[in-house]
């Protein structure tokens, strides 16, 4: 924000400005003249426009990798926004997630507003999101954690907590954390929890929520989803879900390779939503890098559980021609 500007007339003034400048082409000489501001005040308040998301400016390049995947995603997958994110040749998938993660970042800062409700799925990909957003206030804004995160692990190293309240944090929102175990040991415990007063307000704002934010997991990526590797399941349940044919995760719920989700016994023990919710969401937005997740999100984009995809462009191509993950 500019000193002594508040935000609304700092947006208007951007706003203004940048329409000068991209639609009708003016020069920053010609726009400061017209408004009877300086020129330095146009370039910061370029600036301002493109930082805070006014104007988000976009390469459409035929010849690109990126925009010619994404046509294929949209063909391949209608009701699908796809986001495909270059890297450089030969760089290793943690560039790939990093390069994603800023990509997310910036495209959630644009779509939140006033008053929202952001359900957020916790993991490896979303905490690198949450070290690359742009801070901004948004009045009324609230994170609701998806899934729960009580291990002895997580509760000594805050890396669940750490990550949601990153989150609300930057938007100056309010965060709802979700303090119950990842997996029941037994599911009738879980049936129990859920009747109490606590756990149903937390459920209640993940129904409502007007984004949803979140990954794929996938046990055999090269970087590993933080369920798979933090201890939360053990040798005979990774076996089970293998030979029940799982794909993938999403907030901790398994599905198969078709998209399917029912009569998973470990869903029954997991503490994450039904995954009818992340189906039926209007807006909700995937956020995957790396080969070892080809498969999760195939079978995800398979069962309908995503409408925006924001991914790495070899990942996006692996998915596009067959690869396996």
């Amino acid at each position: 924000m500019l000193p002594g500007v508040n935000d609304v007339t700092t947006d208007t003034q951007a706003a203004q400005v940048a329409r000068l400048y991209y639609v009708q082409g003016l020069t920053t000489d010609a726009i400061a003249r017209e408004l009877g501001l300086s020129r330095p005040k146009v370039s910061r308040l370029l600036s301002h426009a493109r930082r805070t998301g006014l104007v988000e400016i976009r390469i459409h390049d035929p010849q690109a990798q990126p925009q010619s995947l994404e046509a294929q995603l949209r063909a391949a997958y209608p009701f699908l926004t796809p986001h495909v994110i270059r890297v450089p040749p030969g760089s290793s998938e943690s560039v790939w997630l990093e390069r994603v993660s800023v990509a997310a970042a910036t495209l959630l800062g644009q779509t939140l507003r006033a008053g929202q409700t952001v359900g957020l799925a916790w993991g490896t990909t979303l905490d690198a999101v949450s070290r690359h957003l742009t801070p901004r206030h948004v009045p009324d804004l609230q994170f609701v954690q998806l899934n729960g995160s009580a291990s002895a692990r997580d509760f000594m190293s805050g890396f669940v907590t750490d990550t949601v309240t990153r989150f609300a944090g930057n938007y100056g929102a309010r965060a709802h954390l979700f303090p119950v175990p990842t997996f029941f040991d037994d599911p009738l415990t879980k049936q129990a929890m859920w009747r109490e007063r606590s756990v149903r307000h937390v459920m209640e704002l993940q129904e409502r929520a007007d984004v949803l934010l979140y990954s794929v997991g996938a046990a055999d990526a090269k970087l590993p989803s933080h369920v798979y590797v933090a201890g939360y399941l053990d040798p005979a349940d990774q076996r089970t879900l293998a030979e029940q044919g799982v794909a993938g995760d999403i907030a901790t719920v398994f599905y198969r390779a078709d998209g399917t989700f029912g009569g998973i016994p470990m869903n029954a023990r997991s503490s994450g939503p039904d995954l009818s919710l992340i189906a039926r969401a209007a807006q909700s937005i995937c956020v995957v890098s790396g080969l070892g997740k080809v498969g999760a999100l195939r079978g995800a984009l398979a069962g309908g559980l995503m409408r925006t995809l924001v991914v790495d462009e070899p990942t996006a191509h692996a998915l596009l021609h067959g690869l396996p993950g």
